[in-house]
């Protein structure tokens, strides 16, 4: 052990504030460029020494270096990088995580305002065919009614039931065709 340090462990913890500015100067380059091989971030380097001396020295009185100041600031630097990379990886994934359910609720929340605004698209074409037209189409998707049905019920024959429903469909892919494009560019 050299007398020197347990001087100088003495002294910090007594509150010498000269001595500690001492140690503070005579290890702050090794000990950052030791951080520094650990973290590879300056900035990052610099504060997790500067933690390490803050905490000696808010915590001097409780001060135990087995001695070995120089060891003992190693180490305090080697844990206080470590404890930094473990606390980087755990934002890492919290941020991947936060991520990935925000996109994943915006993508949910897009999906249902396409589904309403094309559900809304639907019900107004519907309503926009003629009346016959839209009669037939009704009783055929809404109320599931085979053609002979919607011919029995309307007192018409199967070939105009046809004939209706094939003009609703074409109005209706026209009158639809535009928000479908939207809605294949905005998921593509």
């Amino acid at each position: 052990m050299d007398s020197h340090e347990i001087n100088f462990i003495a002294l910090i913890k007594s509150g010498n504030k000269q001595a500690f500015d001492e140690v503070f100067l005579k290890h702050f380059k090794s000990l950052y460029a030791y951080a520094f091989t650990i973290i590879k971030e300056r900035e990052d380097a610099e504060e997790i020494v500067q933690n390490v001396f803050v905490r000696i020295w808010t915590k001097r009185d409780q001060l135990k270096t087995d001695g070995f100041l120089k060891s003992f600031l190693y180490r305090s630097v080697h844990n206080e990088s470590l404890n930094y990379l473990k606390h980087q990886k755990v934002r890492s994934n919290f941020n991947v995580h936060y991520t990935d359910t925000v996109k994943n609720e915006v993508g949910n929340l897009n999906t249902e305002i396409m589904a309403t605004e094309l559900e809304k698209n639907i019900h107004s074409a519907i309503n926009e065919l003629p009346e016959k037209c839209r009669n037939v189409f009704q009783l055929s998707r809404f109320d599931q009614m085979k053609y002979q049905e919607i011919a029995d019920a309307l007192n018409i024959s199967i070939k105009t039931v046809e004939n209706q429903m094939g003009k609703a469909l074409k109005i209706l892919r026209l009158k639809v065709v535009d928000f479908l494009i939207l809605i294949f560019l905005f998921f593509s």
